[in-house]
Parts: C-alpha cells; structure tokens; sequence
C-alpha cells in the first residue's frame, strides 16, 4: 500500500520554487503509435509557463489518489525479471535520460502496448530529492538520509498540435516507499482504475 504522505512529500517538490527535476523527455505519438517528433531538454532551459505546465503533468503522477489511481507493483524477483521493463527504466534512470537511443527504445515499446483511438504524448522527467531525516518525534533534521534519484513518466492524450491534456497513464520509478527508493517497485498510474492499459503493465512487469 502506498502511503499517502510519501507522495505528498514528494510533490511538495515539484512546484517552480522548489523544482527537483533536470531533465524531461519525450515524444509525440499518433494512434497507431508510431512517433511524430521527440524532444529532450534541460529543466532549466524551459520558459517560466512552460515550466508550470511541465510539473502539472509531473505532478499528477503521484498527487493522483493513492491506491486508487496510483498502485504500488512489483517487479519479479527471479529470472523472469529480465522480460518486464526494469532493465530499461533502470538504465534511463541511470543515465538521466541523457542516452536518446533507450528513451527511442522506450517509446517504441509504449507504442506497441498503449491502447488509444487518438494521438498522444510521452513525457518522462528525470527527479533528484535528497529526502531529509527526520527524528523519532518526527521533527526533521538538517542532513538527509539519502539522494532519491528517479522517473516519472505521464502518457497524455493531445488536445491540439504538441499540447497534452490531463494525463491518463503513467508511473513513479523506483518506488518512493517509506521514504526511500525502492528499485524492485514500480508505482502505475491509471486515471480510470476501472479500465487500465492492462497491455502496457504487462509489459512493464513482465507479466503474461
């Protein structure tokens, strides 16, 4: 189960004054799910209305309601992890979305399994948060636990040329669990959890 004071921690994060992303990814993909352009930039290189609209569709993700729309998955822990995505949204994690031929991989792949009727989009956000400690009352301390390092990604249909709407799919990796990173734990968006992009978890879960 995920705690709802994790997520709202980590979204206190993502707001113009206290932004902790770098990077963000992404592309543009018609309904047969092929792409129509992709784009990869620095977080700061972004204009300030561009910014705001960028850590709205980050944002979603994990302010989405908490075992409901946003559930907490886990990878398999034998061989068979190799056939889900881990391996992939490991390494894109790893190099900050800096290596376009993995995020090209990446989009190919949610092209192949996300089911829509219309274009969409595909934006990934690299995150840092060095997660502070905090005292047995609570009270948080000046050093930090840790460097929090992952990726959110939002799959959002489009609403005119370049322009995506509210997200309708999406993830957290690693896990944001109990405060730390948890890299055999996925957290999967669904804005509708009655009618899920079964295809696509499948596909990133390695589960057939």
């Amino acid at each position: 189960m995920i705690n709802r004071e994790d997520m709202l921690e980590l979204t206190r994060r993502m707001t113009p004054s206290r932004n902790c992303f770098m990077r963000v990814a992404g592309a543009y993909m018609d309904e047969e799910g092929f792409d129509n352009g992709t784009f990869n930039i620095h977080f700061g290189k972004l204009s300030q209305a561009e910014t705001k609209r960028n850590l709205e569709l980050a944002k979603t993700i994990p302010f989405s309601r908490t075992n409901e729309e946003l559930k907490e998955y886990s990878f398999p822990m034998d061989e068979t992890r190799k056939k889900s995505m881990w391996p992939l949204l490991s390494a894109i994690s790893k190099c900050q979305l800096r290596d376009d031929s993995l995020l090209s991989l990446f989009y190919e792949i949610v092209g192949e399994n996300y089911r829509t009727d219309s274009e969409y989009s595909i934006f990934v956000f690299n995150g840092s948060y060095s997660v502070p400690a905090k005292a047995s009352d609570g009270v948080r301390l000046e050093d930090s636990e840790e460097v929090y390092d992952f990726i959110v990604c939002s799959i959002s249909p489009l609403e005119g040329e370049y322009e995506p709407g509210k997200p309708e799919f999406g993830f957290l990796f690693p896990a944001f669990v109990d405060r730390s990173g948890d890299r055999d734990m996925i957290n999967i968006y669904n804005a509708d959890p009655d009618n899920v992009q079964q295809g696509l978890m499948n596909k990133i879960l390695g589960t057939y």
